[in-house]
């Protein structure tokens, strides 16, 4: 399932060339300009870092909730159920991300 919305998320984000790929949480982070963005989860769900300002109006939407890996929540990174991600609103979380992530200076690379 993850490499489905791997797959989706690459045809929704195109060709830029500053968007990278690695394997994380035991999916795939894509990252912009080497911060995190949008990543797959192992059974389908997507995890979005839409940021502090933006996490009201993202724990709103159908299917979020706030990540929660080791029983303790992370403010600004959202979880989204897959059955809750068609085109349209996969393209809105990715939306949502880049608009936080985008601003975001550059990382250096190790």
């Amino acid at each position: 399932m993850a490499d489905d919305l791997a797959e989706r998320i690459r045809h929704a984000i195109g060709e830029d060339p500053n968007v990278g790929e690695i394997r994380m949480f035991g999916g795939t982070c894509f990252t912009l300009n080497g911060n995190m963005l949008v990543g797959t989860l192992k059974d389908g769900a997507l995890l979005a870092r839409v940021g502090d300002e933006q996490e009201p109006a993202a724990l709103a939407m159908p299917g979020a909730k706030r990540m929660d890996f080791t029983g303790r929540e992370m403010k600004g990174f959202i979880m989204v159920d897959a059955v809750e991600l068609d085109d349209t609103a996969l393209g809105q979380w990715i939306a949502m991300a880049s608009r936080f992530v985008g601003p975001m200076p550059p990382k250096k690379k190790k």
